[in-house]
């Protein structure tokens, strides 16, 4: 029986690891949580906000997927992409699925991430 999801793996290019820690920490607002040491050693980060994690291995001749991507579940949308706008980061805008106000955009290894929040029925 499946109990949870622990973590979304994520993979960036080594020597990445500075600007994704100013993504996800700065832009995003997860807090970096320490790797084991056997597995620090081999590169990239890990991140954390509330039970959501997202773990950033280093990966050879990375590229990044175009479609594949974690949801993350957010509130106040609107003013979080706002955030994300003003520290530079893309924001793709989505009204196909009913229910939410939802948004893409990628980290700087090109990571695809969407954000989304639910919404009731006539509210902007």
């Amino acid at each position: 029986m499946i109990t949870a999801l622990d973590h979304v793996q994520l993979a960036a290019p080594p020597g990445t690891e500075d600007a994704l820690r100013a993504y996800y920490t700065g832009a995003l607002g997860m807090t970096e949580i320490p790797k084991p040491p056997a597995l620090a050693a081999r590169g990239g980060c890990w991140f954390q906000a509330g039970t959501a994690q997202l773990h950033l291995g280093a990966e050879e001749g990375f590229t990044p997927s175009r479609k594949a991507h974690p949801a993350l579940r957010v509130t106040g949308i609107h003013a979080y992409a706002q955030r994300l706008t003003e520290r530079g980061a893309p924001v793709t805008w989505d009204h196909d699925l009913p229910g939410h106000h939802r948004f893409y955009s990628r980290d700087p290894a090109g990571n695809r991430i969407e954000f989304l929040e639910p919404h009731t029925p006539g509210t902007p």
